[in-house]
């Protein structure tokens, strides 16, 4: 088992998540979004999880996926960056993937292919990284809808706001995106992120797309995901390698940045940066052990960090360590860390064994 470094996966709690999204959806199906490995999870064990319940998938790569058709997934993909490379057409078409077109080059790429494709039309409502301006989408319509081979299944956009209830560019966006849904009745629309399935006032359209929310994190700013009926689905977790107790005026950690005030019962936790638990994580992040809230002291090293066990007195060497999970949100530690759960959770790196849980398959 080595040092007990860890990510255990809760697969019920995933499934969990994403049947929150379908209610939240409403008419809509949920587009599960499984990119950067699952959000940290694993791409082929998550979307394997969901095959029952999701009916497409989307993803931000070719090479992820690749990932899910080698693994037996069967569902459409939507690949949410489209394709970069005009012999990614191709491949698309044996692999039976759904592009999202943004720009006037990779309509090039469809004409020059020759291939059989089905694709999404990206339009850009506000966001302004990807995708058509509103006024442009009639004329790509019509090339899209004049290429052999070519199926346009819908369009596409993306909230930049949606996570804050009081700003009103979701309302913006919405207002565009509408009208053109009303002009295409024919066609699939999706807008909705996480955040989306959270503003009741948003339409749903065809297609919404969970992202963060199906791994347990909030995906609004002043809510918690326990709060939106969110279960946390990574537990990152380590043990106490050792017990010591500091003296006032001892230093822990590089930089002495933290010294004891006062007799002051420390623990070393065997996980670090290299692991990617946020090496900005200041003193005071909150950290479980041995069934009570601690904190950390000092600088988080690269393979370990130390905590206060003032608030854990029978801790002892080998007692198991949550730093996220049910009892510590990733969302909390983010928030300390001065970052978001996103990358809290894609950050875990490969040395990190993930181990999954999955009561539904066991049982």
């Amino acid at each position: 088992m080595g040092r007990h470094t860890r990510a255990r996966i809760d697969l019920a709690a995933l499934r969990h998540n994403y049947a929150l999204a379908g209610r939240l959806a409403g008419d809509a199906q949920a587009m599960a979004v499984v990119k950067a490995d699952g959000y940290g999870h694993g791409l082929e064990r998550v979307a394997s999880a969901l095959e029952g319940m999701a009916k497409r998938y989307a993803v931000a790569t070719l090479e992820e996926a690749e990932r899910l058709r080698e693994a037996g997934i069967q569902q459409p993909v939507v690949l949410l960056q489209g394709f970069h490379d005009d012999a990614d057409v191709a491949t698309c078409h044996a692999l039976g993937l759904e592009p999202v077109i943004h720009s006037d080059h990779q309509i090039d790429a469809l004409a020059d292919s020759g291939s059989t494709v089905t694709v999404w039309l990206k339009v850009n409502t506000g966001m302004n990284r990807l995708g058509f301006a509103p006024g442009d989408v009639d004329d790509r319509v019509r090339r899209l809808r004049g290429l052999d081979g070519v199926t346009l299944r819908g369009m596409v956009t993306h909230y930049a706001c949606a996570d804050d209830r009081n700003d009103g560019m979701t309302a913006h966006q919405n207002a565009l995106f509408t009208d053109l849904a009303a002009r295409y009745p024919e066609l699939a629309f999706s807008a909705a992120n996480s955040a989306g399935h959270f503003r009741p006032e948003a339409p749903r359209f065809h297609w919404t797309r969970p992202g963060i929310m199906l791994y347990g994190a909030t995906p609004m700013i002043e809510e918690s995901a326990a709060e939106l009926g969110l279960r946390a689905v990574m537990t990152l977790e380590s043990r106490l390698t050792a017990v010591r107790t500091l003296a006032p005026g001892e230093a822990v950690g590089y930089g002495a940045s933290w010294r004891a005030e006062r007799p002051t019962p420390m623990g070393i936790v065997a996980i670090g940066y290299g692991d990617g638990y946020p090496r900005h994580a200041p003193t005071g992040t909150p950290v479980w052990v041995a069934g009570a809230r601690v904190c950390t002291l000092g600088r988080v090293s690269m393979d370990m960090l130390a905590v206060d066990l003032s608030g854990a007195p029978q801790a002892r060497p080998g007692d198991r360590v949550e730093l996220w999970g049910a009892q510590v949100s990733v969302d909390e530690v983010a928030q300390r860390a001065g970052t978001i759960g996103y990358e809290l959770l894609t950050g875990v790196t490969a040395r990190v064994p993930r181990v999954y849980e999955d009561p539904v398959v066991s049982g």
